[in-house]
């Protein structure tokens, strides 16, 4: 359908959509589409938005977006534009009506129907609409084209159960399905044979995995059925829940030698009453009950999380409390956000809705706690010997200081000494820390090491063949993951 023709994504929002735009890449491309090079900002054939509707100015960042492309697509007979992901779900209608010169949405439910749906606008004239109400097939059967050669993303569920009274994404993203363990396995093991060395599963709410198969310690199995996988060096999971963190779980992680020292946990807030307004299960005992847990059983783990502030109703007495949460459980990083009405969701009509600028006071004093626990916390690595994954895209200043940069074993950021031999993404570096900032760590001596690895002998394969136009989906709000590059996320998108 597309041949010749080149293609530009835009992807705002969480780690689920990052993985779709991937999907979407390898779609076009199987419809012989090319990428357009890196920066084209608008000069494509097709230029696809993979939206969110989580934060509050989602749509205004779209229509912004839309309304900048207008002449462009005037000026370029046969151009066309395509928005998809949460806020096309949402939306449905209401894109076309504000921006008719959108010729396809589609929705989250039906990612795979995008190159069909391009080819009817065109032979049709007309803006095609198709938003599917439920899953029509898992996406990881789909096509894809991966942004890493040595770290990938691996879909192990879809949607959630939950009703956090603050999240729209389960109305976006249905229900909970999960995958078939040996259809998961045999993801990660095709990956593994083509060269990458670190995988992330994935999920709305990652550790539920098992709900839907009717298995409730099936995410703890798959945790250690990673760990016979030859080749796997490291394994990551993003996001779990506190409801569905059971001790079967620590333990996987605890015992398997290739699941990373890292939690991603999200607090949301530190309150039982506000806890119990957002409609989470678990109360402020029970979540630092978890992380006293992990780390009796993983002493080196580096845990961060989600704060929302300024959730309706929430006095000082219950920020104090989120406070005091992230004073005992001491984050290596944690995401902070600012709570934002979403239509739709059933806070966005409760009472005590907070002034942005009393949101904004404490919303400062949580950042300024946060930044300084992180601080205390990185100065602990300094002297510390760790083996880094030489990263692509990770250190934005490399070129200027002849550093690399990487992540350590609990992904925290290491810039390091370039080795006087060559190193390539996805091998391996061994440092000793020398200083610690509140974001990332260095380490100013010589590398103590270089493992060569089979992740960097595909990361060479890969730039030796003919290169595509450009380099890879624009990552708008990339999270806690891992698939480089990981630029640092100012806002975002987080569901659990």
């Amino acid at each position: 359908m597309g041949v010749g023709k080149s293609y530009e994504i835009r992807t705002y929002g969480c780690q689920m959509n990052v993985h779709d735009s991937e999907r979407l890449a390898g779609l076009l491309e199987e419809a012989g589409y090319v990428r357009a090079p890196e920066g084209a900002d608008g000069d494509a054939d097709v230029v696809v938005f993979n939206t969110c509707a989580v934060r509050e100015n989602a749509d205004n960042k779209l229509y912004g977006n839309l309304g900048h492309l207008a002449p462009k697509k005037a000026a370029r007979p046969g151009m066309q534009i395509a928005v998809g992901g949460c806020l096309a779900q949402k939306d449905r209608d209401t894109i076309v009506r504000r921006a008719p010169w959108v010729d396809v949405v589609f929705g989250t439910h039906n990612i795979g129907s995008l190159p069909v749906l391009l080819e009817r606008a065109r032979v049709r004239q007309e803006a095609q609409v198709e938003i599917a109400e439920s899953l029509e097939t898992f996406p990881s059967t789909l096509p894809t084209r991966r942004e890493s050669a040595y770290a990938a993303w691996v879909s192990i569920s879809v949607g959630c159960n939950n009703t956090c009274t603050f999240c729209i994404v389960p109305a976006l993203r249905g229900k909970e399905k999960d995958r078939r363990p040996g259809d998961i396995l045999a993801e990660i093991e095709a990956l593994v044979a083509e060269g990458v060395t670190e995988i992330t599963l994935l999920g709305q709410n990652v550790n539920a995995y098992g709900s839907d198969i009717g298995d409730r310690e099936a995410f703890s199995k798959l945790l250690r059925a990673c760990g016979g996988v030859e080749g796997l060096e490291r394994v990551r999971f993003t996001s779990p829940h506190p409801r569905d963190f059971t001790d079967d779980v620590i333990a996987a992680m605890a015992e398997t030698e290739n699941v990373m020292p890292q939690l991603h946990m999200p607090l949301q807030s530190g309150s039982d009453r506000v806890l119990k307004a957002m409609r989470r299960s678990y109360r402020q005992e029970r979540y630092l009950g978890i992380i006293e847990k992990v780390r009796a059983a993983i002493p080196d783990a580096a845990i961060s999380t989600d704060i929302i502030v300024g959730f309706p109703g929430e006095t000082e007495e219950d920020f104090e409390q989120t406070l005091h949460v992230v004073r005992e459980a001491r984050f290596a990083q944690a995401f902070t956000f600012q709570y934002s009405k979403r239509p739709g969701t059933p806070a966005a009509e409760m009472d005590g809705q907070i002034p942005k600028e009393v949101v904004q006071e404490r919303y400062e004093r949580l950042v300024a706690l946060q930044e300084e626990i992180s601080w205390e916390e990185n100065r602990k690595q300094i002297g510390r010997t760790l083996e880094v994954m030489v990263a692509e895209g990770e250190g934005r200043k490399d070129d200027a200081t002849r550093r690399l940069s990487g992540r350590a074993p609990d992904n925290r950021l290491v810039h390091f000494t370039r080795p006087d031999e060559p190193v390539r993404p996805g091998d391996m570096v061994t440092v000793e820390v020398s200083y610690a900032a509140p974001h990332h760590l260095l380490a100013e001596g010589p590398a103590l090491a270089v493992r060569r690895t089979r992740a960097g002998d595909a990361w060479e394969r890969r730039n030796a063949a003919p290169a595509p136009a450009g380099k890879g989906v624009m990552l708008g709000l990339p999270t806690v993951g891992v698939p480089a590059p990981l630029p640092a996320a100012p806002d975002g998108c987080r569901t659990c």
